[in-house]
């Protein structure tokens, strides 16, 4: 089946429909772009200053900057919030006292993954249909990325999630309706499979920089092994992709490491043994076992003769 553009899904979809963007940070202008692109019309973009609104209305294209919050907010349909998660909660008071009544069948949506839809309680209570919209996607400064196949993670009242699923749909995304109280545990998790695995790739690279390596021959190497264990748990799934000294129960090679990661801040080596535990716990068929076995090795208390698993 050939996959229609955004642009294409646009005209079989949405329509016009009229959106204004508070928030021009990477999502808030990845967002409007792609949103006017699939054909929703983005009347405004507000930031906190002139300068930076122009910069994301060029980016947006076709639509009105404002360096401050503006009352020609209310004029579209749905209002996106896209802000960082501690100025939610503040706008939409800001925001709730600037419209009033007027908020009355608005769809208001936050883009924050952490936040819920209670979040924006003071629109609510003026009558707006409140709700939040997450692309389960990584966001750079430098690129927008396509949210073609995304996962977008919704929750929110009736018609606000009517509306986002339509927002996702369009954006070519796949809609998925969580409930309200499960939005941290989500966004954890989302943060385990991105933030954190770059987190553990950077200190690899930094290791063997250390060694000898240049950095772009750190970069190849580690990215290259982890794309292969990527591969591994699409194909085969995490118990056959589980590799390393632990699952051999090479816990001897363990406590090496501990000895060498000394020699480095002591977050490397915090952060060696806590994800060695993790594994243990969600990758190993047999976890009380193997973390009985590899916690005298985290803490420095194995015998000598325990070194390897029975």
């Amino acid at each position: 089946m050939t996959r229609r553009s955004p642009r294409g899904r646009a005209k079989l979809i949405s329509g016009a429909t009229t959106v204004a963007i508070v928030g021009g940070g990477r999502v808030g202008r990845a967002l409007g772009r792609q949103l006017r692109l699939a054909g929703w019309r983005v009347t405004a973009v507000v930031t906190r200053s002139e300068t930076t609104a122009r910069r994301a209305a060029r980016y947006i294209g076709a639509c009105r900057p404002y360096g401050k919050l503006t009352r020609l907010l209310l004029a579209a349909k749905v209002v996106l919030i896209a802000v960082p998660d501690d100025s939610v909660s503040d706008l939409a008071k800001r925001l709730a006292r600037m419209g009033g009544e007027e908020w009355k069948d608005k769809v208001v949506l936050h883009t924050s993954g952490a936040l819920d839809s209670r979040t924006l309680a003071p629109l609510a209570d003026k009558g707006a249909e409140t709700g939040s919209i997450h692309p389960l996607q990584s966001f750079s400064a430098r690129v927008a990325p396509s949210l073609e196949g995304v996962w977008i993670v919704m929750e929110g009242s009736v018609k606000a999630l009517s509306m986002a699923r339509r927002m996702a749909r369009d954006l070519g995304g796949f809609p998925l309706q969580l409930r309200s109280d499960n939005k941290l545990a989500y966004h954890a998790a989302g943060v385990f499979s991105a933030a954190h695995v770059l987190t553990m790739i950077e200190a690899g690279t930094r290791i063997f920089m250390s060694v000898g390596f240049s950095r772009r021959q750190a970069g190849l190497a580690l990215l290259k092994l982890a794309r292969q264990v990527m591969s591994n748990f699409e194909r085969f799934g995490p118990g056959v992709a589980w590799s390393g000294p632990v699952p051999r129960g090479d816990f001897g090679t363990v406590a090496g490491h501990i000895r060498a990661l000394r020699r480095y801040p002591r977050e490397y080596g915090e952060a060696y043994a806590a994800v060695h535990r993790l594994g243990a716990r969600v990758l190993s068929r047999r976890p009380g076992a193997v973390l009985a076995k590899l916690e005298p090795v985290l803490t420095g208390k194995m015998k000598k003769n325990a070194a390897k698993a029975d």
